[in-house]
């Protein structure tokens, strides 16, 4: 209201000289005259009729979005544009959802979600020896050592049921070697948790509470995530749980040299801080799309980026979780080749056609499944399966989808002949127990 008062005060104080003396001049004679005459009445109330018709059909048209011929008018001003993020449309359509979206969709996701996404806290007991005292008395000196001190280190992170009788997905890493694992519900009651299974190649743990009959996360297909469509993320960011944020999937098939199994992450700009890790990204159906895991806050030299999280898919997650409720270990498959890139330049130094797609086998090491199979290093693989590849995570994709046992059938070029090669897939675990 000040700011419109105050263009009004405006808009007086500009009025020419001329135009006040023509308005007292007018005053002046409505006095001489003492009353209105019927013809000046006449036509006053004709220009008001006029005046109000008119404001009234312009705010019909407005209102309708057409113009009197019934075409849609050019938004040249804005205002519909903005009154329309103000109040959105009950049907708004959302782009990547199938169908028409409510305007409160992502409200509706978060509430169902959050029913199944819980806090994790943890608590682990350190010991630590202090700095010893150091008393000098003339020329000697006296060492005293204190005694170990007792402290507790305590995290946060995120998780979601995916079992009614209270089986929870988190990242290993958030229940770390706690000695203590608090599980808070939806509801705010709290549980003892006991982890059941690790997978700490793909960053992954299983927590067991006492409870039953819990709400359960709805599960979706990672492999039809394109980048472009919508990412909701809920956790507990710096304690704050069931925190809701939105973006986008920024990319997918992203690597992190520091996760060395987890070469298929989803990149995501919705917001992921400290305290996320373990909760989910959905998607705009509100399925489990992946599991938060990392973010990455720096690229080096001092420059701080933001909005870069990753997700493990949902793919890799549920292979890991039926392991781990099987059996409470996980097997990962492994055929024992070191592979290298069929690049131009190495095609040439090679002496092989430019035209060559495959990987080649720079070491396939001793004992393991490939090599006494009868690869050899120096193989160029151009086939899996069957399926021609071109690049070193199709063939690693590939091996990954295979399970301990199965049979992997490699098609070899080797001094210019081909070769068909059948590898039985091993453990990891079990090799590197070796």
């Amino acid at each position: 209201m000040e700011t419109i008062q105050n263009q009004s005060k405006s808009t007086r104080s500009t009025l020419s000289p001329s135009g006040q003396r023509r308005n007292r001049g007018n005053q002046g004679k409505r006095g001489k005259q003492g009353k209105v005459q019927p013809t000046s009445l006449a036509i006053g109330l004709a220009v008001g009729v006029a005046l109000a018709t008119a404001f009234y059909a312009g705010r019909q048209s407005t209102q309708s979005g057409n113009q009197p011929d019934g075409t849609k008018p050019a938004n040249q001003s804005g205002h519909e544009l903005v009154d329309s993020v103000r109040h959105p449309a009950p049907t708004l359509s959302i782009a990547g959802a199938k169908g028409a979206i409510g305007a409160s969709t992502i409200a509706d996701i978060a509430q169902e979600a959050g029913s199944w996404v819980v806090n994790i806290d943890t608590t682990k007991v350190i010991s630590y020896a202090p700095q010893p005292e150091v008393y000098a008395y003339g020329d000697q000196q006296f060492v005293v050592q204190q005694p170990a001190q007792i402290a507790q280190q305590r995290g946060i992170g995120s998780g979601l049921i995916i079992r009614a009788d209270g089986y929870i997905l988190t990242n290993n890493h958030v229940v770390g070697r706690a000695d203590q694992i608090k599980v808070t519900l939806s509801d705010k009651k709290v549980f003892d948790g006991q982890i059941v299974g690790r997978d700490p190649d793909n960053d992954l743990a299983l927590v067991k509470i006492d409870a039953k009959n819990l709400p359960v996360a709805r599960i979706g297909a990672s492999k039809n995530v394109r980048p472009g469509d919508w990412a909701i993320a809920i956790g507990s960011p710096a304690g704050l749980d069931h925190s809701v944020t939105l973006g986008i999937v920024s990319a997918l098939g992203r690597s992190l040299f520091e996760i060395s199994e987890r070469g298929q992450l989803i990149q995501t700009d919705a917001a992921i801080n400290p305290g996320n890790s373990g909760g989910p990204l959905l998607n705009i159906q509100g399925e489990v799309i992946g599991i938060n895991t990392a973010v990455s806050s720096s690229m080096g030299g001092g420059h701080q980026i933001q909005n870069i999280g990753f997700a493990i898919p949902s793919e890799v997650f549920q292979d890991t979780v039926e392991q781990l409720l099987a059996s409470g270990e996980v097997k990962r498959p492994y055929v024992g080749v070191l592979m290298q890139e069929l690049t131009p330049s190495l095609l040439e130094e090679l002496g092989l056609a430019p035209s060559l797609r495959g990987v080649r086998v720079s070491k396939a090491t001793a004992g393991g499944p490939a090599a006494e199979a009868g690869m050899e290093n120096g193989d160029i693989v151009t086939a899996v399966d069957g399926n021609d590849i071109s690049s070193v995570e199709q063939l690693r994709a590939n091996v990954r989808s295979h399970k301990v046992g199965e049979t992997v059938v490699f098609q070899v070029l080797r001094q210019g002949k081909l070769h068909t090669i059948k590898v039985i897939v091993g453990d990891l675990k079990a090799s590197r127990r070796q």
